[in-house]
């Protein structure tokens, strides 16, 4: 009898996942295409987006046996990450690294999110004040990352379980979806950061590595969309528990 209980507890608690997943999804696609001015609403987690961009170079050339130095963020939600690592595919893998870190960490959240989400945010309240002590020192940066320092807080402390669910699945879809989503950035030499043109990090990794910008951007965003497709699936998957067959 207790099996078959636990069966339709995780039955019922399914249904309440799936349908915040889908209500975050929805109002994505309202405020980035149908709401006017939708996408200021979402100008924070664009924000958001590029400071886990910036913390994938960053972190990557710490991985390389390099120096993370200073994470730059600019008005129009575009970023920068002075680091230094040994020349060669460290230069290639750092560059990598901000383009993948969105959706692998939007990956990883989708498939947590309903397991700890309060411990998720959790982490993200922790890098995003980390990230400021040690690496951000510009007035836009602090001016656009501690407020949504102070959201991630403000949801933690009031939001209850299901604001944390809810927040985290929506952080998760648009980090997921950043890189597919600004799919062109992939198969340009430079584009605009900060006002100012910079070669593009696919530039840089075709540079270093050799071949053409159109076969490293075609790779890195099938692997983008398959972390996509991975983390959607690992979110709307049934519990274990769910597929068991009941037992009287």
């Amino acid at each position: 009898m207790h099996s078959s209980r636990t069966a339709r507890s995780a039955r019922q608690q399914a249904p309440g996942h799936r349908g915040l997943l889908v209500v975050a999804a929805v109002l994505i696609l309202l405020l980035q295409g149908l709401v006017p001015y939708g996408h200021l609403v979402l100008y924070p987690m664009t924000l958001l987006s590029t400071w886990v961009h910036e913390m994938g170079h960053g972190v990557t050339a710490l991985l390389c046996g390099g120096r993370f130095e200073e994470l730059v963020l600019f008005a129009d939600a575009s970023g920068l990450a002075r680091s230094a690592v040994p020349r060669g595919w460290r230069e290639a893998a750092t560059a990598a690294g901000g383009l993948l870190a969105p959706p692998l960490c939007g990956a990883i959240i989708l498939r947590l999110a309903r397991h700890a989400p309060r411990a998720l945010l959790a982490v993200l309240a922790g890098a995003l004040l980390l990230s400021l002590l040690l690496w951000v020192r510009t007035a836009v940066g602090w001016a656009a990352m501690a407020p949504l320092l102070l959201l991630c807080l403000g949801v933690l402390r009031w939001g209850g379980t299901g604001g944390c669910l809810f927040f985290m699945q929506l952080v998760g879809l648009l980090l997921a979806l950043d890189t597919v989503a600004r799919i062109g950035y992939l198969f340009v030499p430079a584009g605009m950061v900060g006002g100012i043109r910079r070669p593009s990090d696919v530039a840089g990794i075709a540079q270093v590595l050799g071949g053409s910008i159109l076969v490293w951007g075609a790779l890195l965003a099938g692997v983008s969309l398959a972390l996509l497709l991975g983390g959607l699936v690992g979110a709307l998957r049934a519990p274990r528990k769910e597929l068991a067959p009941e037992r009287g």
